[in-house]
């Protein structure tokens, strides 16, 4: 019967705690609060009026009040956004390994819906290429690819061309990858679902994609200016606040009666 008792008194505590607590923070659902009333009446058998100060005064004692402001939102705010691109793409896209293997033309395949019949594989892929997506894979290398160009209309489009090659479509597709601007360039095969491709680098995004890097970069070097010149104001102000403080505190301790005593000895 005691540990009957001993079990029971913890829910009725828990019980307390919550809907103490869910009307001690003023909580705005009417329904939360009249449950927490009702909670508390059922476990307790009493007001939970006569509680709230007394629980009140121990959270206040342990936890922090919502309107409290979080220590982070007292520091400077800086975010960086990472950039797209590197600094120099061209480089970067003729002595990278994975842009040299790459940049031949080698074997690719569609990649989508492998665990499906052949024939809705070649609908899907026809499907995918009219609406402007897809994904290959280079053979040689394993890299995957999700291809996005222009959707085609009658079979054509400037990244996806049925009419060009009998049997064939033929791709291409502008995107950034490691940080180079390029663009994939190749033929499938509709029916086998098999092709050609590679990987070139695009030159007129890579400039535009500089121009913004570079915007970037000066938004970001005139923001830590603006931080600095403001964390020098601060420091000047400061000192300023400082000195005549230091002065009156020497001054006071000269003229202070003890000193005056023993100076008169």
């Amino acid at each position: 019967m005691v540990s009957q008792c001993v079990q029971w008194e913890e829910p009725i505590e828990i019980a307390r705690r919550f809907a103490t607590s869910v009307i001690y923070f003023g909580h705005t659902d009417r329904q939360v609060v009249g449950e927490a009333r009702a909670i508390f009446r059922e476990f307790s058998g009493s007001s939970i009026d006569s509680d709230i100060t007394c629980f009140g005064s121990q959270l206040a004692s342990n936890m922090l009040p919502y309107e409290t402001t979080n220590i982070f939102e007292q520091l400077p705010r800086f975010v960086f956004k990472m950039p797209r691109v590197v600094p120099d793409q061209e480089s970067k896209f003729q002595s990278d390994e994975l842009f040299r293997r790459l940049s031949r033309e080698t074997e690719v395949r569609y990649t989508g819906y492998r665990d499906r019949p052949v024939d809705e594989r070649q609908m899907r892929f026809q499907t995918a290429c009219r609406e402007g997506h897809t994904e290959v894979s280079f053979i040689a290398t394993g890299t995957n690819l999700h291809l996005v160009f222009t959707p085609s209309s009658n079979g054509y489009s400037e990244g996806c061309d049925f009419n060009k090659e009998q049997g064939k479509v033929h791709i291409k597709s502008c995107f950034i990858m490691n940080g180079v601007c390029v663009r994939w360039r190749g033929w499938l095969d509709i029916e086998r679902l098999d092709g050609v491709g590679c990987l070139e680098f695009d030159e007129e995004r890579a400039q535009i994609e500089d121009g913004i890097l570079r915007e970037q970069i000066e938004r970001y070097n005139q923001r830590l200016r603006d931080f600095e010149e403001k964390q020098r104001l601060y420091r000047n102000q400061h000192e300023r606040h400082v000195d005549p403080e230091v002065e009156a505190r020497k001054k006071q301790s000269e003229l202070s009666p003890d000193r005056a005593g023993s100076a008169s000895n």
